[in-house]
This record gives structure tokens, C-alpha cells and sequence, in this order.
């Protein structure tokens, strides 16, 4: 879906794009996933576990990156709590904490605590905007993400979403992201999209309580290929 995820969020795995978005369903989710090319020269993995209940959504997530050049593990872990305020707003926040490496203890925090803030709103079935507010536990400057998103299902089989991204450094830059889903089948869903002018696609599979999803990126270092899977308990 290019990255556009904001306005969605929709699966176990907002936590990391919206926590806002978790309330969008009931009970267990289990989510991991994992890039499947190249991890000799460079890996990255997440995993998380999302549980709502009526207006009220929580979310452990982890994400790491191995092998980074410069010889840099990050390792972020998600605690995040998401509540709906009306049928068509919720709002959502996450607090993320960076983990040492190497350790000889199981970290359940770490250091150097950020944020992020989301909003979702739905002013039909059909439509969605959202909004996700993010700081990378840089308390010199508070605000270093700002996404704002949007997305709308044509039909039952057609979806399209677009994100666009600002990054707050020494100056603003901007990024843009668009994706595009369709359902020939009730059980299979094709992807393309535009991640900040790089191509994506990626395909879906969805069989009873099972999504398993395969994602392949292009970027400035080549090509990298995910697979997911995801259980609704």
C-alpha cells in the first residue's frame, strides 16, 4: 500500500502506523513480520499484540533493525492505548522506548522514551482521515513527524489510500506515499503504491482467522521483500 497506512490503520500492526486505529475491531490480533531478502548485509523484523474491547484498545509492539551501517541496532518497543470518542472519532497514543544492545537481560523498556499521537476520523463507511503526531524521544525538539492521511473504499473490492509526511529536522521535508488495493476474490487482495517515489506491491491472503501478506519495496539500496502473517483470535 506505498506506506499510506495512516488513514487506515485498520490491522494489529497500528500500533506502529496509528494507534488510534486500534479500536477499529474486537478482540486478539498477533502480528510478526520480517524481510525476507538479503538479511545477511541487513534484517528488520516487528511484532505486536493488540486486544479492543468495545471503545477501548491496547497494544505491545517491537520493532529492530540488525545490521545497520555504523554498526546501530535500533530497537523500539510500542505500549499503546487507543479509546473512541464517538462513532466517528478515536484517538490514540503510544509510548515507545529505544532497548540497549548487546544486553544480557530481557528488557520490557529501555531508554530514551518518545511519543506518538493519532486521530482517526470516519464520517462514513466508506471514508477515513487520520492524523499521527511523532517524537523520536528528542526532547530538544518535540515534534519530528507530522502524517496526515486519507483514504476511501470505492466498492467492496477497491481501495485507495494517500499519506503525506512531514519531517522536522533542520528543515522541513516532505514525503509522499499512495497505495491501491484491489479484491478479485473475497480471499486475495492485489497491491500497488508510491512510497516517497519509490514503487510497491504486494498481495494478501485472508483464510478464516489467518491474513498472511507478502509486501515487495524498491528503494534507493535496491529491492527487499516482507512477508507477514497476522491471527484473529
Amino acid at each position: 500500500m506505498g506506506n499510506a497506512f495512516t488513514a487506515l490503520a485498520d490491522e494489529a500492526e497500528a500500533g506502529f502506523w496509528n494507534p488510534a486505529g486500534l479500536v477499529q475491531w474486537q478482540g486478539v490480533k498477533i502480528f510478526a513480520s520480517a524481510k525476507t531478502s538479503d538479511r545477511e548485509s541487513y534484517a528488520f523484523d516487528s511484532k505486536c499484540v493488540a486486544y479492543s474491547y468495545r471503545d477501548t484498545a491496547f497494544f505491545w509492539g517491537n520493532k529492530i533493525a540488525l545490521r545497520v551501517e555504523g554498526g546501530d541496532t535500533p530497537d523500539f518497543t510500542y505500549y499503546s492505548f487507543a479509546r473512541k470518542l464517538s462513532p466517528y472519532v478515536a484517538v490514540g497514543g503510544s509510548v515507545k522506548f529505544r532497548r540497549r544492545h548487546p544486553c544480557d537481560y530481557y528488557q520490557f523498556f529501555g531508554h530514551s522514551p518518545g511519543y506518538d499521537l493519532g486521530i482517526i476520523w470516519k464520517p462514513n463507511a466508506q471514508s477515513s482521515g487520520g492524523m499521527l503526531i511523532q517524537n523520536m524521544g528528542d526532547r530538544k525538539q518535540w515534534i519530528r513527524i507530522v502524517s496526515f492521511g486519507l483514504a476511501h473504499r470505492f466498492s467492496s473490492r477497491s481501495l485507495l489510500s494517500v499519506d503525506l509526511v512531514g519531517l522536522f529536522d533542520s528543515q522541513i521535508e516532505l514525503e509522499s506515499h499512495a497505495g491501491w488495493e484491489w479484491q478479485p476474490l473475497r480471499w486475495v487482495a492485489l497491491r500497488t503504491g508510491v512510497s516517497d517515489g519509490h514503487p510497491t506491491a504486494g498481495v494478501g491472503l485472508k483464510l478464516s482467522m489467518l491474513m498472511i501478506d507478502y509486501a515487495w519495496i524498491r528503494n534507493d539500496a535496491g529491492s527487499a521483500h516482507f512477508l507477514s502473517g497476522q491471527v484473529k483470535l
